[in-house]
């Protein structure tokens, strides 16, 4: 384990550099599976996904190599791997679910073992199930898994019962070389949805993307391989943007994509939050006045939920009551009670606040937040529970008055690149430290 001992109170400065989308470059690492012929990804940032995905990838029997953000995948044999091994390296990661469909089509099985992952709702992999059974695929539970198998996946028509990322991406990965045309329905269009998509494109699938939500997939005899550069992770862009706030400072964000930021660059700045698009990237500040708001995260193009923990601290710091209202995940407000016990005011509701009624009303879930500002923030110690919570957790430290420590920080490898280097480099002051890990707990 890994503790994080920060002092508060200096505001950050200067500049830091985001690479490819977290939520990216594993799924398009994955796409690799669907060939035999060399494939090149671009702009790769060292992170623990990357290392997980690639160490699965050589299990299957792929070749994959990593130099200053490039990665080489030649998985040109590919063999069947028990699950039980596979949950060794799996355990920490949702992608192997998404393997799936390219080993159904290269090797007619694939075993696939149980899901990790951060725990901030129920995520279920009914989705993954149904759809690829949909498909033809026949799946049976095996210890620590599921076996899964078929002939030559068949087009099909499916509807999402909710426009889940992990099922689009599962159905486009499925239905490329399936036989005969899919339609995909209520489908998920995030950014690093199209991005895969060109990806799968370039590769030689057919793929066509409809304005009401919907997916048609032309399944092709064979794919080839590709080179890519991926989009830049738009959720460490909106993490540095948030921590340029609430310390009172100005960092600039290079590689920032204004397009995949718009939804929040309205809410920062609604809030009193400013920015200055460049060339190079985006500058972010705390302007004035500070207002409250009522914010609702959803699917693209609303709020996305992997912004939302970071801007709530913004939301303690700024004047009158705040709204929060989570759409996509239940159990996304596990991090309230240490924000807290920092001095925030937030308080949790069943109910559906500030916006149209979602699917978690009437199910007794805490979806929905006031946050009543502004806080006085001061230090405390905490564990930090997933990924995006403790970034959250390092932008409250980072504003609060005394020292605040966090365990478990090794988390945040899974996510953001050279993460000490970039907060030594923009003037923060902590001090890490390496802890014998007792809980048992990996996400």
């Amino acid at each position: 384990m890994q503790t994080f001992r920060i002092r508060g109170g200096t505001p950050l400065e200067g500049s830091v550099t985001v690479r490819g989308a977290k939520n990216a470059v594993s799924k398009i690492m994955v796409a690799a599976l669907l060939t035999d012929e060399p494939c090149l990804l671009r702009n790769v940032p060292d992170i623990d996904d990357v290392k997980i995905v690639s160490e699965l990838i050589r299990m299957l029997g792929g070749d994959v190599r990593y130099e200053d953000g490039t990665v080489a995948i030649h998985a040109k044999n590919l063999r069947t791997v028990d699950p039980s091994d596979l949950h060794q390296v799996a355990g920490k990661s949702r992608i192997p679910i998404l393997f799936a469909g390219p080993l159904l089509h290269r090797l007619g099985e694939a075993l696939v073992p149980e899901l990790g992952g951060c725990q901030i709702g129920k995520r279920p992999v009914d989705f993954h199930l149904k759809a690829l059974e949909m498909l033809g695929a026949e799946i049976s539970s095996v210890p620590k898994g599921f076996l899964m198998k078929s002939k030559r996946l068949q087009g099909e028509k499916i509807r999402l019962e909710y426009p889940s990322v992990g099922a689009t991406e599962q159905v486009l990965l499925a239905a490329v070389l399936a036989q005969g045309k899919t339609e995909l329905s209520h489908a998920a269009v995030e950014p690093e949805i199209m991005d895969l998509i060109a990806v799968l494109q370039k590769m030689g699938a057919v793929i066509s993307v409809d304005t009401d939500r919907t997916i048609t997939i032309i399944g092709v005899e064979r794919l080839g391989g590709y080179v890519h550069t991926v989009i830049t992770d738009r959720i460490e862009v909106a993490s540095w943007g948030c921590a340029a706030f609430a310390t009172n400072g100005r960092v600039l964000v290079k590689n920032a994509r204004q397009g995949d930021l718009t939804t929040f660059l309205n809410s920062y700045r609604q809030i009193g939050g400013a920015f200055e698009v460049r060339d190079d990237g985006i500058v972010f500040w705390r302007g004035e006045p500070l207002r409250s708001i009522a914010l609702e995260t959803d699917v693209h193009p609303g709020f996305m939920t992997d912004w939302q923990q970071p801007f709530s601290v913004l939301l303690t710091q700024v004047p009158g009551a705040s709204i929060i209202h989570e759409t996509v995940y239940e159990d996304r407000f596990g991090y309230v009670e240490a924000l807290n016990r920092m001095g925030a005011k937030m308080q949790l509701y069943t109910e559906c606040l500030g916006g149209r009624p979602c699917r978690f009303g009437q199910k007794n879930h805490l979806h929905s937040a006031v946050v009543t500002g502004p806080s006085k923030l001061h230090g405390a110690e905490i564990t930090v529970p997933n990924l995006r919570a403790g970034f959250s957790y390092v932008v409250a430290a980072l504003a609060a008055e005394g020292e605040t420590v966090l365990h478990q920080m090794e988390i945040i490898r899974r996510g953001y690149e050279d993460f000490e280097k970039k907060l030594r480099g923009l003037g923060a002051s902590f001090d890490t430290m390496e802890e014998k890990d007792l809980t048992g707990v990996s996400c």
